[in-house]
């Protein structure tokens, strides 16, 4: 009877070993890192390796037992324990592209990044209580994002994603809490709307800084003709002043050069010396006018009686300007 119980013992044994020895321990959820394959040694003393930052389930005869924390521990396999899997503690990323549309009917795809990880006091409900971790992050996700970005407009999607990553974030840490896992950080990290509302956004505002170019180019315009006519004016002014001082010389001189001659020349009266005075001027214009380079032609009378009936006509204009006033 004894050797009977003995040989039983050591067929469940081997068969156990055997068990062990060709396939790694069950990964049990898609969540749960894979479990390295141990050494014979280890597996024959009951000795088993959970590394940092990491725990592993520890069940007996299929139920729960405990939680492993990293280090080396002892699983008697002989008494029905063994390892269920194992449960990363690191802080974890998922990208989740959630396309939905804003209150003016543009449709955008929101990229929100959701850092988690989880918790090592409630790493049984992570194990067990979840089939697909980042599948029930993902509906969570798309139900926030899809009740919130259509009460706004284009622009307030943009201005107001810090607000929309809140949302997602305090839903996030109430639903996921209950199955032992904690929201490190929820982000809104890219807002991309449809191709062809990109490029009217990108025309409305090249047109509007065009337009406020223009402004400024019109505005320096103005400047620069106001500028201009002001320094226009300006020079008309001191060109006036200074044909006014050229008449006021050229009349000082000629009375000098009337009284001088009268006084010099006995007999001469003063209508004498206005006709010679004349006279000089006609030919110091026609002086000029030969020697400008201009082609500009004057035809003008050049006889020497023509001197007289210049001098008459110059006269009469200067009687007749005086009687009209």
């Amino acid at each position: 009877m004894i050797l009977e119980i003995c040989f039983g013992f050591i067929t469940f044994s081997c068969s156990y070993f055997s068990k062990t020895k060709h396939s790694s321990l069950s990964p049990c959820l898609p969540h749960t890192i894979p479990t390295r394959k141990k050494k014979n040694m280890g597996n024959l003393f009951c000795c088993v390796q959970v590394d940092q930052s990491t725990v592993a389930i520890k069940e007996q005869f299929g139920k729960y037992q405990d939680v492993l924390e990293p280090g080396c521990h002892c699983v008697p396999w002989f008494l029905g324990s063994q390892l269920a899997g194992h449960l990363s503690l690191r802080v974890q990323q998922l990208d989740v592209r959630c396309e939905t549309k804003t209150k003016d009917n543009v449709f955008v795809n929101v990229v929100a990044s959701i850092q988690y990880r989880a918790l090592a006091d409630k790493a049984n409900d992570a194990f067990y209580k979840l089939s697909n971790t980042k599948g029930q992050i993902q509906a969570y996700v798309f139900d926030v994002i899809r009740a919130s970005v259509p009460k706004l407009n284009l622009d307030n999607v943009f201005e107001q994603k810090n607000d929309i990553a809140k949302a997602v974030e305090e839903e996030l840490e109430k639903a996921m809490s209950a199955y032992g896992y904690e929201i490190v950080q929820t982000l809104i990290v890219d807002i991309v709307p449809d191709e062809h509302v990109k490029r009217a956004m990108n025309e409305i505002n090249a047109a509007a800084r065009l337009r406020v170019a223009a402004n400024e180019k019109a505005e320096a315009e103005k400047i620069l003709q106001i500028k201009r006519a002001e320094g226009e004016a300006e020079s008309k002014y001191l060109a006036g002043l200074g044909i006014a001082r050229q008449r006021q010389a050229i009349v000082d001189g000629l009375r000098d050069s009337v009284l001088g001659f009268s006084v010099n020349v006995p007999g001469t009266s003063a209508k004498d010396v206005m006709d010679m005075v004349l006279v000089t001027q006609y030919f110091d214009t026609m002086k000029e006018i030969g020697a400008s380079s201009k082609s500009s032609a004057v035809f003008i009378p050049h006889g020497p009686g023509a001197v007289r009936d210049v001098a008459q006509q110059i006269r009469d204009g200067l009687l007749q300007a005086s009687v009209e006033h």
